[in-house]
This record gives C-alpha cells, sequence and structure tokens, in this order.
C-alpha cells in the first residue's frame, strides 16, 4: 500500500510539472497583427522591431497584415482572440485614438484591449512645399486668414486631417474647416504628392512620413509637435511657438491584446519590449525615419492613449467632425 501510494504521488508530482511546463508561456510562435498594409508606418515599425523582439521572446513572431477599415478589421480580429498572448495587436494612433475619437461606428471600444505598450512617438509636422513662399507658421495663419489656403491629407477621418485641423485651431483660426479647403487624397504618399505639386499649400502629418522628403530637400517643415527638436526636421517645436496642447498630437505604436490579457502576460511583453527597443540598430533606423523611441509601461501607456482620445474627440465634436456611419 506504502509503494502505491508513492507511485501515486509520483505521478501526480509529474503530471502537475507536466502541467507547469505546459503552461509556460510562450510555448509556441506568436501571430503579430499589423492593422495596415505594407509599407506604411504602422508596417515598417512593426518589421523593424521584429527581429529584436523576437529575440526578447525566444519563439518565432508570425506578422500578418489584416488591413481594412481604417484598422479596424486587424484591430478586431485580436478584440475577439483568446486572451492567451498567442494572438497581439500592432496598435496605432488611427486604429485606437483617431478612428474611436472620429467614428460614430466603431466595433470596439478602447476599453476592449490591454495595451503592454507604446514603444514609438511618431511627431506631427507641418510642412510645404520649398518654392511655397512661406517660411513659419505665422506665414501660414496669415495666409490662411487671408483665404485660398488647402490642405492635403490621406484621407476623410485620418490623423493628417485632424492634425491639421487642430493646429490651425491652435494658431488662432477659429473656422478651421470653413476659412481653410480640405483636399482628401488616396494615402499619405498621395497627400505628400499634392504639396509637392502645388495641389494643396501644407500638410500636417507623422514625421515618419515626411522624413526622406525633409533630408532630400523637398519638403520644408514650419512645426513639429514636440517639446524637443526632431532629429533631421529644422523647425521650431510646440514648446517653441508657445502651443504645449499640440504635443499631445503626435502618432503612435504600441502593442496590445484582449482587454482581459493576463498580468502575467502583460508582464513579459513589458520586459520583452524593454529589451527589443533598446536595440541600437533599431534605434538607428527609427531615428533615421523621425521617430523617437520611448517605451511606455501599460500604466503610462494607457493614460497617454486615453488622453490623447479626449482631446481628439473634443476637438471633433466641437468642430462637427465626427464621421457617421
Amino acid at each position: 500500500m506504502k509503494s502505491k501510494l508513492i507511485g501515486l504521488l509520483g505521478a501526480a508530482g509529474i503530471a502537475l510539472s507536466a502541467t507547469a511546463a505546459l503552461a509556460e508561456y510562450p510555448e509556441r510562435p506568436i501571430n503579430m497583427v499589423i492593422p495596415y498594409g505594407a509599407g506604411g508606418a504602422t508596417d515598417i515599425s512593426a518589421r523593424t522591431i521584429a527581429e529584436p523582439l523576437g529575440k526578447a521572446v525566444g519563439k518565432a513572431l508570425v506578422m500578418a497584415n489584416v488591413t481594412g477599415a481604417g484598422g479596424a478589421t486587424g484591430s478586431v480580429t485580436v478584440q475577439n482572440a483568446k486572451p492567451d498572448g498567442y494572438t497581439m495587436l500592432f496598435a496605432r494612433v488611427g486604429s485606437h485614438s483617431v478612428n474611436p475619437a472620429m467614428k460614430e461606428t466603431l466595433p470596439y471600444t478602447l476599453d476592449d484591449f490591454r495595451f503592454v505598450t507604446v514603444y514609438e512617438i511618431n511627431p506631427v509636422a507641418c510642412a510645404v512645399a520649398p518654392n511655397s513662399g512661406i517660411e513659419s507658421m505665422d506665414d501660414l495663419i496669415a495666409k490662411a486668414k487671408e483665404g485660398g489656403v488647402t490642405f492635403a491629407s490621406s484621407g476623410v477621418g485620418s490623423l493628417p486631417q485632424l492634425a491639421s485641423v487642430m493646429v490651425l485651431k491652435e494658431f488662432g483660426i477659429e473656422d478651421p474647416l470653413g476659412q481653410v479647403t480640405h483636399i482628401p487624397q488616396k494615402g499619405g504618399g498621395a497627400a505628400t504628392t499634392a504639396v509637392l505639386n502645388g495641389t494643396a499649400t501644407f500638410l500636417c502629418t507623422n514625421s515618419s512620413a515626411l522624413a526622406s522628403f525633409v533630408a532630400n530637400g523637398q519638403i520644408k517643415p514650419l512645426l513639429v509637435t514636440t517639446a524637443e527638436p526632431v532629429p533631421g526636421f529644422d523647425a521650431p517645436t510646440s514648446a517653441d511657438v508657445g502651443k504645449p496642447n499640440l504635443e499631445k498630437l503626435v502618432g503612435w505604436t504600441g502593442i496590445a491584446g484582449p482587454d482581459d490579457l493576463p498580468d502575467d502576460v502583460a508582464a513579459k511583453w513589458g520586459e520583452w519590449m524593454a529589451q527589443a527597443a533598446s536595440d541600437e540598430k533599431f534605434v538607428d533606423q527609427m531615428t533615421k525615419r523621425g521617430s523617437i523611441i520611448n517605451v511606455m509601461s501599460p500604466e503610462d501607456a494607457n493614460s497617454f492613449i486615453q488622453n490623447q482620445y479626449e482631446t481628439f474627440r473634443a476637438l471633433a465634436d466641437e468642430l462637427g467632425m465626427r464621421i457617421k456611419g
């Protein structure tokens, strides 16, 4: 009887050990959803950090572009996923700040996700063509008050549209939608081209989208929405021009899971991201694209995103920019 009991206890111990081993996260590849298309800011950020992040995780990261509805399709994929940490989202300012603020009908809210970090900040830069005759924000605002100024964006309800309107409002244009004409384009590249060829007077968009044009002298930056200068952008900051509220106007990339992602899983992501985002090659590549690498804790990330959402939502409501349907 005693030998049987010892055998049973041994078997139970083995079973418990096996269960613990099976429960160790991660034990298999992790699916990483990119809710925007190849070549965009989110895709570039995700694929640039994939190598150092994969090393930190110790398992393969399966990168998948799940596109549609301005980032909503990929976001819903993660919202509805099992909260086990094996399906995670590269969340973006568009999908989780602009969309909730601008669109009356979305299949998710911020509360449907648990952010484990925001790791990249893309300041917004307002820019014009070098031959525009506009040398500063004061010049641009003076022309806007005279009339005839236009701005390009990547589409209705996009960050560049909201950014341009917010900047104009901060600089004293009370009715930016009425006084300045919005010329939406099919994507960020087309918006920049519109400024280059003179179809639009200016645009305000992520610095990462303009970095190469600025470096080549094709685009002249007038403003960056940060307290500190942005490498490669010889332009006043929002602090320089006395507009601290514009520091909320930035793009960003973060990682999120479903809202009930376990604490231990979230904690591991915090450790992995801190390690991955300190990789010198990654930092150098992203800095050259106009990005600022800043790894936020889950608490700081959620606070930052909520604050940004509330700012954008208030502006959209004030100016009647909310999109129905």
